[in-house]
C-alpha cells in the first residue's frame, strides 16, 4: 500500500520556515513527504534536506520518492534522537526544524497496522512496527496501570470502569482485534455516552496509542534538544493535535522567550537573563476549508520559533 499522508499546515509550516536555498532543513517526522517536498521545492543544490522518521513504511516511501536527490538524506529514526543524529551527518546546525505530532493518515487508514477502532485487525499501534504492541500492554498491564495510562494519554473520565472491563474480559480470553477493544470500552461507558455522538473508544485507542510509542516520554526535552540544534536565526515549526502534546510545546516556547526574571520593583535588571528566542507570530488553528478538507486536523495548532 503506497504511503499517503494529507499534511496538516502544508503552506503556513514551510513558509514558516523561512527556506534558504542553500540552507540545511529538517523534517523530524517526514511520512509520506509531504512537508519534506515542499521544502525541498526551495532549495539549492547546496541546500539541504534531511528525512527522519521511525516508520519503516514511511521510509521506504520516502526513498521512492527522492530517488536520485542527492541533497536529500533519509534516516529511519525517532526524532527524539535528532542530535545523535546530526553528528552522524557531520552536520553542526539547521536552519529550519519541523515536526509534525502525532499519528499519520497512513498509519490510520492501513488496517493492519491496528490504530483506527473503525477497522478490525490486530491491536497492534507500533509507528516503528518493533517493540511492544497495544496487545500485550492490553493483557498484561495491571488494571491500575492501564487505568493510569487511560487518565494519563487520554484524559478518559470513565478510566476506572474500561480499565476494570479489560482485565474482567481477559480473563475469558485475550483481547487481540480493535474491535474486541472497541466494544469492550463501549460496554464500559454509560449509554448517554455511547448515544452522544462520537465513538466511546476514542481517547482510549489514543491512550494506549500513546503509551505503545511513548510520544509523550520527555517531548519537552526533545523539543529542547531540536531548538538548539538551530543556528542563529534558525526556526522550529511544531504542529500538535491535542492539549497532551501543546501543552509541553507552548510552556517550553514561553521558557525560551522569557528574558529578565527580576521583580518589576528592581530599578535595574541584576538576573542577567536574556530571551534565547523570539515568536514570529501567534499559534495558528486550522481554517474552516482545512477542517472541510481534513477533518483530523481540527484540533492542530502551528507553533513556530525563532533562535536569537
Amino acid at each position: 500500500m503506497e504511503f499517503s499522508h494529507v499534511p496538516v499546515f502544508l503552506n503556513e509550516a514551510v513558509e514558516a520556515l523561512d527556506i534558504k536555498a542553500d540552507g540545511v532543513y529538517i523534517d523530524c517526522t517526514a511520512g509520506g513527504g509531504g512537508h519534506s517536498a515542499q521544502i525541498a521545492a526551495g532549495l539549492s543544490k547546496k541546500g539541504l534536506l534531511v528525512c527522519i522518521d521511525r516508520d519503516p513504511d514511511a521510509i521506504e516511501n520516502l526513498k521512492k520518492k527522492f530517488k536520485g536527490k542527492e541533497n536529500i538524506k533519509i534516516v529511519n529514526d525517532n526524532f527524539y534522537n535528532i542530535k545523535q543524529i546530526l553528528n552522524s551527518l557531520d552536520i553542526s546546525g539547521a536552519n529550519g526544524i519541523l515536526a509534525d505530532l502525532g499519528v499519520s493518515s497512513h498509519q490510520l487508514d492501513t488496517a493492519k497496522r491496528g490504530f483506527s477502532f473503525h477497522n478490525d485487525a490486530p491491536l497492534d499501534m507500533r509507528m516503528s512496527q518493533q517493540g511492544v504492541t497495544a496487545a500485550e500492554i492490553i493483557n498484561t498491564a495491571s488494571q491500575q496501570e492501564i487505568q493510569r495510562i487511560l487518565y494519563k494519554y487520554g484524559e478518559e473520565k470513565f478510566a476506572p470502569s474500561i480499565s476494570r472491563k479489560i482485565v474482567a474480559q481477559r480473563q475469558t480470553k485475550a483481547i487481540q482485534t480493535t474491535h474486541e477493544l472497541a466494544e469492550i470500552v463501549k460496554s464500559a461507558v454509560p449509554a448517554a455516552v455511547r448515544r452522544a455522538g462520537g465513538h466511546p473508544a476514542r481517547k482510549t485507542f489514543q491512550a494506549i496509542r500513546i503509551a505503545v510509542n511513548g510520544e509523550l516520554d520527555n517531548l519537552d526535552m526533545a523539543i529542547e534538544d531540536m531548538f538548539n540544534c538551530l543556528l542563529p536565526k534558525g526556526r522550529l515549526a511544531v504542529i500538535t493535535f491535542h492539549s497532551l502534546e501543546d501543552r509541553p510545546v507552548k510552556k517550553l516556547f514561553v521558557k525560551l522567550c522569557l528574558g529578565c526574571t527580576c521583580p518589576k520593583s528592581f530599578p535595574v535588571c541584576v538576573c542577567g537573563k536574556e530571551p534565547m528566542a523570539r515568536l514570529p507570530f501567534k499559534a495558528i488553528a486550522p481554517s474552516e476549508k482545512q477542517i472541510k478538507e481534513n477533518s483530523r486536523c481540527r484540533s492542530a495548532r502551528l507553533r513556530v520559533i525563532e533562535k536569537i
